[in-house]
């Protein structure tokens, strides 16, 4: 890895003088609004307004039991969209106590030439919104075959870098406000953390996607050129779940103010159901309907049948027993109760630069034995989720990846991607909710993982959710697995733990059997995500060449591939160019062979690596 070009330098973070200038205009902004409260006839909440004493009040105010349906007594986690200028209707328990957790911001526009993001920048919702320095910072094509469609991911941009905060008002019919707003600071994309950033995940781009390609690289016969720029903030920082807004019973709406663009704030309209049938929460359950043999083990070669129970916080059923609704019945938006199936196809997703948030797949795994446990690179074929008779995905075999590992999504991939691409009737069919995975006759004894992961949206609420548990294979000994790499907590803490980000997930042992290379999705490794994500991020901390921030030992660099070194570095010589071909994807380099081990000649050290 000593020749390839040096990854993207990391950015200075912003001045220290941030905090206190953010807390600063918070108390001023706050006071403001109070004095504009009363003039315009609203009650006095110049004492909340600084205070979340005022604010629990305020909660206290109905009964014990309502307070406890309604989330007053534990603030609940509110998601706000826009889209196009047009806020998504906000709907929430009545009265309940909530922090902004979530804020997507979308603007869009479609151009029949490639002309950048010109539409944009001159005719869409952001084109009062300074665009200076943009500039094409990754590019990756996807399909199996012509036509391509290609994306161009845009950064740079002066409203991308410089610190913004949104202020949500809670407004009457009339645009009064009905009760303390909520100041957020969304930060600058390209700092890790200061005193005053509310979110942990904070991106800020433009993207170009270009559809009908002749090739992955020609696309000078397409005539659409969608041009969007996103904001993503979620996963608010525990001093952030403070700040809380509390609905009363003349609340309509939601005004939400950009500092970017402050005469002209968006606004969501609000309906309060009183009584709603579900709680807010997400629990995710297993069980192993296949009992194990008298001393509490699976034998090699077993058949084990499992089963998946979603439920909301207070332990009530989101589907009935031993059913999952029909695909149509739930996707896009999902159903009453919040349950989510995989939404790609109706909104596009791309691993760190587009809504991998909004994905929302649900899936479960299992890998063993533990102390096996490594990434898979072999690939997963579109074959094995379209045949009718697999209902489950073998993804890793102990003799070809050194560990066992298997996967089924809900509803299955043959249902799933069968529906969207040789039947369509099949996104009518009641599911289960139960499944088999096969030990393999020559599994290794040892503890294996099984995991369930999804996501619910409920009033306003926008969770992940996942559980793990461990079956015994051939023996009764607990194994467990030694990961090379951690610890994640240097930075994932406060309200960015695993445990509350991505699948809200801390169990990283039970991340590669689901995170295998797919034929349509190569990026899909744990290893070629993360080196991905932090390499583009610039807020990781440490020089980027320096592998001990996150390596824990050498061997655990010597691995090389072009998945390995491409999701990271952005070039490679000439030399390797001639042999190995151009670089033809952002995230592992080429195609399938990007996983292939390069020779054990080359690459035996990383300049810098600290190891």
């Amino acid at each position: 890895m000593g020749g390839l070009g040096a990854p993207r330098a990391s950015r200075e973070p912003c001045a220290s003088r941030m905090p206190s200038v953010l807390a600063t205009c918070r108390a001023t902004l706050l006071a403001s609004l109070a004095s504009l409260m009363l003039a315009c006839g609203g009650p006095d909440v110049s004492g909340d307004l600084g205070s979340d004493v005022g604010l629990e009040a305020q909660g206290q105010a109905v009964t014990e039991s309502d307070a406890e349906r309604s989330g007053a007594i534990k603030p609940v986690a509110l998601a706000l969209e826009v889209n196009n200028g047009e806020g998504k209707l906000v709907r929430v328990r009545a009265g309940g106590t909530f922090y902004i957790n979530q804020i997507d911001i979308r603007a869009v526009v479609q151009a029949t030439t490639d002309e950048g993001l010109k539409s944009l920048r001159t005719d869409s919702d952001f084109a009062g919104l300074g665009w200076t320095g943009v500039r094409v910072a990754d590019q990756e094509s996807t399909g199996l075959g012509a036509p391509f469609t290609r994306r161009r991911f845009y950064r740079g941009a002066a409203w991308m870098d410089v610190p913004s905060f949104f202020t949500v008002e809670p407004v009457d019919q009339h645009g009064r406000l009905t009760g303390a707003p909520v100041l957020v600071n969304a930060g600058s994309e390209y700092t890790r953390r200061t005193e005053s950033d509310d979110f942990f995940v904070r991106r800020f781009r433009a993207i170009q996607t270009a559809t009908g390609c002749a090739t992955r690289t020609d696309c000078s016969g397409s005539t659409s050129f969608e041009e969007e720029a996103l904001v993503e903030l979620r996963n608010a920082y525990d001093h952030a779940r403070a700040h809380t807004l509390t609905f009363q019973p003349n609340t309509r709406a939601l005004r939400l103010r950009w500092s970017l663009r402050p005469f002209a704030p968006y606004e969501l309209p609000v309906e309060q159901v009183k009584n709603p049938e579900y709680s807010y929460g997400f629990k995710v359950e297993l069980a192993a309907l296949t009992p194990p043999r008298p001393n509490g083990t699976y034998a090699p070669g077993s058949d084990i049948t499992f089963q998946l129970t979603l439920r909301d916080g207070a332990g009530k059923r989101l589907h009935p027993k031993g059913v999952l609704p029909p695909y149509n019945e739930v996707a896009p938006d999902g159903t009453e109760s919040g349950l989510q199936y995989y939404r790609a196809f109706f909104d596009a997703t791309t691993t760190y630069y587009r809504r991998k948030h909004r994905e929302r797949m649900l899936m479960a795994q299992v890998i063993g034995p533990a102390q096996n446990i490594q990434p898979i690179r072999s690939i997963v074929g579109l074959g094995a989720f379209l045949d009718p008779d697999i209902d489950a995905q073998v993804v890793g075999l102990p003799q070809r990846d050194g560990v066992y590992s298997q996967f089924t999504t809900f509803p299955f991939a043959n249902v799933l991607f069968g529906g969207a691409f040789i039947d369509p009737n099949l996104w009518n069919q009641i599911n289960t909710d139960t499944w088999t995975f096969t030990i393999p006759s020559n599994a290794a004894p040892g503890t294996y993982l099984v995991t369930a992961k999804g996501r619910r949206v409920y009033l306003g609420e926008d969770l992940p959710g996942s559980t793990t548990m461990e079956i015994q294979v051939g023996t009764k000994q607990r194994t467990q697995a030694t990961l090379p790499t951690g610890p994640c907590n240097t930075c994932h803490s406060q309200g960015g733990e695993l445990s509350q980000v991505l699948h809200a997930n801390d169990n990283r042992a039970a991340c590669s059997g689901c995170h295998a290379p797919l034929e349509f999705e190569l990026e899909g490794p744990i290893f070629v995500r993360t080196h991905f994500i932090h390499s583009r991020s610039n807020r990781f901390d440490a020089p980027l060449e320096k592998c001990s921030s996150c390596h824990l030992t050498k061997a655990s660099i010597q691995r090389t591939s072009k998945a390995a070194c491409l999701s990271c570095h952005k070039s490679y010589p000439e030399t390797h160019v001639a042999q190995f071909g151009p670089i033809e994807s952002m995230y592992v380099g080429g195609g399938q062979e990007s996983f292939q081990q390069c020779t054990g000649a080359c690459h035996t050290q990383h300049p810098g690596s600290g190891l």
